[in-house]
């Protein structure tokens, strides 16, 4: 199967400070991947590669098994926060990347329209965003992000700052959303759980830079549910990223201060 995405070899710093170095991943179409790593470790600055938003500095980003250096627009994105504009209604909101495009705002509200049973907002098409709960402005910016056009969505830890129970009612409908559209999803977080229990493959991002993350396959049958994570198989592989986690930020801070005595710095 061919490459949705692929990064070959990349390179990537901030001034001097090295973020990527030969830096190799390659996602299939259809794929929902887990990027887990330390704060600070580069996750971020993977999406705005992935988005255009920067550009490598050697090697190469590809889809569809082409190089593409002009990525602007060809993915979708959906942040921490769901940045809805408060003085747009919910369909207002959601039609915004088809407006942008040159959708006549009556046909692209009548898009709209006609998704937000399948996100269950459609009693909530009138309503502005300070009338949602935190879950629904999620589904919002999750159907905004799906309109953008692109069948790549970028996830940027989209739930962390949900409560616990309407974080885990978003992860199961996460799922039911990415198996019904086929989307290629790539997800930032923070939670272990949240990690395995969505993805096909967790990255666990080490070092630094980063030269060769670490591939876990995550190979339980779907659908999963809250219930997947007594499994004993679950239970395993986040006893496996928490071992690499740990590791990674206990060398960090070592390094780091190495980095400090060398340059003199107390």
């Amino acid at each position: 199967m061919l490459d949705k995405l692929a990064f070959s070899g990349v390179r990537f710093s901030y001034g001097d400070q090295p973020i990527l170095q030969h830096f190799d991943l390659r996602v299939k179409q259809g794929e929902f991947i887990s990027l887990i790593g330390p704060s600070g470790i580069g996750k971020s600055t993977l999406f705005q590669l992935i988005a255009g938003l920067l550009q490598p500095q050697a090697g190469a980003i590809l889809v569809d098994g082409s190089p593409v250096e002009n990525r602007l627009g060809m993915v979708g994105y959906m942040p921490q926060r769901d940045a809805l504009l408060p003085w747009r209604t919910v369909v207002e909101n959601a039609a915004l990347p088809l407006e942008i495009k040159g959708v006549p705002k009556k046909e692209a509200r009548e898009t709209v329209r006609s998704q937000l049973p399948r996100y269950g907002l459609a009693e909530w098409a009138e309503a502005y965003p300070g009338q949602l709960s935190g879950g629904m402005r999620q589904r919002v910016s999750f159907l905004r992000a799906l309109l953008s056009g692109t069948d790549i969505m970028l996830l940027d830890e989209p739930f962390s700052a949900l409560d616990g129970i309407t974080r885990m009612e978003m992860q199961e409908w996460l799922m039911a959303m990415w198996q019904e559209t086929g989307s290629t999803m790539l997800m930032i977080t923070h939670d272990i759980d949240e990690a395995i229990l969505l993805a096909d493959r967790v990255i666990v991002l080490t070092g630094r830079p980063i030269e060769q993350p670490v591939e876990l396959k995550v190979d339980m049958e779907r659908p999963r549910t809250t219930a997947s994570r007594n499994r004993a198989q679950f239970q395993a592989l986040r006893e496996q990223v928490w071992g690499l986690l740990r590791q990674n930020v206990v060398t960090l801070p070592r390094q780091e201060a190495a980095a400090r005595t060398a340059g003199g710095d107390a």
